[in-house]
């Protein structure tokens, strides 16, 4: 699809630029349909000044190297239910929702650094008003269940994670 898209940006570029020497005016839709196009490139990771095959293929193999989190975040910075997991976590629970925390997290977004299966567990943190799970979750690694090597939170569901270096 990438190479397709990248194809169909090509010859509207080459379109806009076959009549040298003649100035052109471009319309509004002209600009916004252009603009719309570098936005939809990027999104596919398609580098419109280069080969669209080498700018593919170097999105693919970064995006399948194990990522980090790139932010720490103070342990005081975060919310004060995030404080009550980490709590209940020292003290080995009792757990808000027993059936799920605790319980092995997989990583499977690839957003943590890579560790064997096994190695990351996840907690729920409440989110005040809310019904249900929420968002929030303290992962942690390595260690033991009650004094883990490494701990991470995220308030987007595993989507960014900051780590908690003084937890």
């Amino acid at each position: 699809m990438r190479e397709v898209f990248a194809g169909h940006v090509t010859m509207w570029a080459m379109a806009e630029q076959s009549s040298p020497g003649k100035k052109s005016k471009k319309s509004v839709p002209a600009i916004i349909a252009g603009v719309a196009l570098v936005a939809i490139a990027g999104f596919f990771g398609i580098d419109l000044a280069g080969d669209s095959s080498s700018s593919s293929s170097a999105t693919q193999s970064s995006s399948s190297a194990p990522s980090a989190p790139s932010d720490e975040c103070a342990l005081a910075t975060l919310p004060a239910e995030a404080h009550d997991t980490l709590d209940d976590i020292s003290t080995g629970g009792p757990f808000d929702y027993p059936d799920n925390d605790g319980t092995r997290f997989g990583n499977y977004e690839g957003n943590l650094p890579d560790e064997p299966s096994g190695y990351y567990r996840e907690y729920t943190v409440e989110t005040p008003g809310l019904n249900h799970r929420g968002a929030k979750r303290i992962v942690t690694g390595g260690g033991s269940e009650t004094d883990p090597e490494v701990v991470f939170y995220t308030d987007d569901h595993y989507e960014t994670f900051c780590e908690v270096p003084d937890a």
